[in-house]
């Protein structure tokens, strides 16, 4: 009989642990709840809440552009007004917006329309062109800003959902998961960290919001991988991380302000390390200098391996593309390579990135 009380009273401890457990992920995660109960029922996951959390944030842009007309018969040249769609995101209060560069770009006319219908011209506050990023301002109030997510938590497999003005149709969501992370080679923008998803990004979707399940920004949309009429499911978002970093430069300077050392770095094959003694993904090459640049004066050359940058160990050009441009101008940036097979250690002074590239040295 005692045993039995004993066994009753560890059960009854476990359940109540259970229930405390559970109620405990409802109310801090209610994402990972399979279903929802409703009237005493289960229906199927809704993520309407992560819905009218974020849609209020995300506006509708509206792009006047004059486009180059040639009247070969009259020997001029015409211009006609070209309309086109896109989106952007509230981020503040204070009429910040974030949107794509490309939506901005050569515009001669641009409307926004917020959530609630109202009108306003923005004011280009800056842009990017590396990231593909621009940042608007609107005077008008009762601004709805949308929640902040962190884009370096995300993981593959997770649910995604793309809100925009595609093909002008307002307040439109698709729905999808995390493809990949940290994708670049795409040729899309100078620095390329995207998040790949297969929710539907569509022509209008550019500048709107990618959010989590629980309605917190984590990307701005910003194109779709179409190479031919078959190819869906291949869209790309700019990480709100880089978002974050990006539009505190733009309010603080004007400009996105980035290291530069002048060096073109370029991958290694596989083949390539074995034969230089490295471990798989070890190493980048170091395929060219710019003349008078930072990398120059510190003594860089043509060919050398680069094994590592402040510490951090380089497998990919496209990582020390973006390590290269996180340091300051006058940071000191401590450079390990291989030269003839000697292990060397460089110091080199960060200059600013300039916006147009000087030349090479050439041996």
């Amino acid at each position: 009989m005692k045993r039995l009380k004993s066994a009753l009273v560890f059960l009854l401890q476990s359940i109540v642990v259970g229930l405390a457990v559970a109620f405990l992920v409802v109310l801090v995660r209610p994402d990972l709840m399979p279903l929802v109960a409703r009237d005493g029922g289960s229906e199927p996951v809704t993520y309407a809440d992560a819905i009218d959390r974020s849609a209020a944030s995300v506006a509708n842009v509206y792009i006047k552009r004059l486009v180059a007309d040639a009247d070969t018969a009259a020997g001029r040249t015409r211009f006609q007004v070209n309309t086109s769609f896109a989106s952007a995101v509230v981020i503040d209060s204070d009429g910040y917006l974030v949107t794509n560069y490309h939506v901005v770009a050569q515009a001669a006319e641009i409307r926004v329309q917020l959530a609630d219908g109202r009108l306003a011209e923005p004011e280009i506050v800056g842009v990017d062109r590396e990231t593909d990023l621009a940042l608007l301002r609107i005077g008008l109030d009762s601004l709805t800003p949308i929640a902040m997510g962190n884009s370096s938590d995300l993981r593959i497999g997770d649910v995604v959902l793309a809100i925009g003005n595609p093909y002008g149709l307002t307040k439109s969501v698709t729905l999808g998961i995390v493809s990949a992370t940290g994708r670049g080679v795409l040729n899309l923008a100078t620095f390329e960290n995207f998040i790949q998803t297969d929710a539907a990004i569509n022509a209008g979707n550019s500048g709107g919001a990618l959010v989590n399940s629980l309605g917190e920004l984590v990307g701005i949309n910003t194109a779709v991988l179409a190479q031919d009429p078959g190819t869906e499911g291949i869209g790309f978002a700019i990480p709100v991380d880089l978002v974050r970093g990006v539009v505190a430069q733009i309010r603080e300077n004007g400009r996105v302000v980035r290291g530069w050392m002048g060096l073109e770095p370029d991958d290694l094959t596989a083949a390539e390390q074995a034969a230089l003694g490295l471990e798989a993904s070890q190493g980048i090459l170091l395929v060219d200098v710019y003349e008078d640049s930072p990398a120059a004066s510190a003594g860089l050359r043509r060919g050398d391996i680069i094994l590592s940058i402040n510490g951090e160990d380089i497998v990919s050009s496209r990582q020390a593309r973006l390590l290269v441009a996180a340091n300051k101008p006058g940071d000191a940036v401590t450079i390990v390579v291989i030269r003839d097979g000697v292990r060397i250690e460089i110091t080199v002074v960060a200059g600013e990135r300039p916006e147009e590239a000087p030349v090479f040295v050439r041996p």
